[in-house]
């Protein structure tokens, strides 16, 4: 379903098309690919909010659930998914094992995701920055910024001061 005034450039590429929500005033840049097919005999959906817009070559895949909330900015080329490719059987190519379901995804509303950013398998909170180049494989709270592969939070907002904080980094 295509909300009111959303638009996706061409060309762009709808997999299960009746799957998925697209909320009003959203906007695909070019070399969109939205891919939404249930796996296990479990029906998928992808459901994005209003006023959303995506960059260039971004590619959306579910075979469960994401969820995008609203006024999500997202630079190019970001890949954002709920499920990972079998790889376990090294008697089989990987291309020839099951694609399965990872973890739903959900992305708060006014969320920032930078250029070439992978969120796999993971939820990432409300008013969120998700660095260039980050991997997010776990979640990342509301009010943080997050860098890195694997992402960790570097930043987060505290209520109790009104402030942005830096986090303590151990890797």
């Amino acid at each position: 379903m295509l909300g009111r005034e959303t638009f996706l450039h061409r060309p762009f590429r709808l997999d299960g098309a009746e799957l998925i929500e697209l909320g009003p005033r959203t906007v695909f840049q070019r070399g969109a690919w939205l891919y939404c097919s249930g796996v296990d005999g479990v029906p998928a959906s992808i459901k994005i909010g209003e006023g959303c817009e995506f960059g260039y070559n971004n590619h959306i895949s579910a075979v469960r659930d994401v969820q995008i909330g609203r006024k999500v900015l997202t630079a190019n080329n970001v890949y954002i998914s709920d499920n990972i490719h079998g790889y376990e059987d090294i008697s089989r190519p990987v291309m020839d094992q099951p694609v399965r379901f990872k973890r739903a995804v959900v992305i708060g509303e006014g969320s920032w995701i930078g250029e070439n950013a992978s969120i796999i398998g993971a939820c990432i909170g409300k008013n969120c920055v998700v660095g260039a180049n980050a991997v997010v494989t776990q979640d990342v709270p509301n009010y943080s910024v997050a860098v890195g592969a694997p992402a960790v939070v570097i930043k987060q907002y505290d209520p109790q001061r009104g402030e942005w904080v830096m986090k303590n980094r151990s890797r």
